[in-house]
């Protein structure tokens, strides 16, 4: 079938599932296990590779490389995945490799999410949704990003580590550990500075809720507490504070231990 919003300098295989309104730009190339939903523009010099979904409604920019095989000496050539959700703008120059069979084999870009230029999305992450990874911001393997995270540019984020719900990092910082929710991070290494009250305000936390989150960050960093004396101090903030479970939540299943 002959698509008329392909550009006739576009290489598209056969094999390849294009929505009818899909759009791709001029030199781009689509490869055979690409699917492309419905009101997508993949825009010149782009090569999506690999077993590759991307939903509807994005908007890919030129020079990006989608699905392409991940940088990990391990990976053999096995069958992985990179899955993209619905309404994200990828800029220029972006890069997201496929997962491997090391982890979960398949790497996931959540929805409305807000990439910028020249950032890099190795194999296994999880970019969950609404949010914002500024120009050269890169996340090593297996890294998950929740909703509504927001990263400065140069921000580097080392493997395994968890970015929680509404944490900002400062342009060029280093994180090495999980940044609980709701933290503002900076520095080399990330350390703690507050937490993200602009940016709650702006998502409608009410002022109650942002007092709480407050107190919560002071019991977390300010009190001489040990990691297990703080969660057992916030669960029992959290009855009464809903906003506070995503924290409990986070800190109990982190890994890699907090910034502090």
């Amino acid at each position: 079938m002959a698509f008329k919003n392909i550009h006739p300098t576009a290489i598209v295989d056969p094999k390849a599932e294009l929505a009818d309104d899909v759009t791709v730009g001029a030199f781009s190339i689509i490869g055979p296990d690409v699917k492309i939903d419905s009101g997508t523009r993949v825009g010149s010099h782009v090569v999506i590779n690999g077993h590759t979904s991307i939903g509807k409604k994005n908007e890919v920019f030129q020079f990006s490389s989608l699905g392409e095989a991940p940088q990990d000496k391990k990976y053999k050539d096995e069958p992985t995945k990179l899955e993209i959700g619905d309404h994200n703008t990828i800029r220029e120059f972006c890069t997201f490799n496929r997962g491997t069979v090391q982890d979960k084999g398949v790497t996931k870009i959540g929805d409305h999410n807000w990439i910028m230029a020249y950032v890099h999305i190795a194999h296994d992450c999880h970019v969950h949704n609404h949010t914002i990874l500024a120009n050269n911001s890169s996340l090593a393997g297996h890294v998950d990003m929740f909703d509504h995270a927001i990263l400065g540019g140069f921000t580097l984020v080392h493997q395994f580590c968890k970015i929680g719900q509404h944490v900002i990092t400062a342009v060029g910082s280093v994180v090495f550990k999980d940044i609980p929710p709701y933290v503002t991070a900076s520095g080399y290494d990330a350390n703690p500075h507050g937490i993200n009250a602009e940016g709650l305000k702006r998502r409608g936390f009410s002022t109650e809720s942002i007092t709480n989150i407050k107190r919560a960050y002071k019991t977390l960093y300010r009190q001489s507490l040990t990691l297990e004396e703080a969660k057992q101090v916030l669960t029992q903030e959290a009855l009464n504070a809903p906003e506070l479970d995503i924290l409990v939540a986070f800190l109990n299943q982190s890994t890699r231990g907090i910034i502090r």
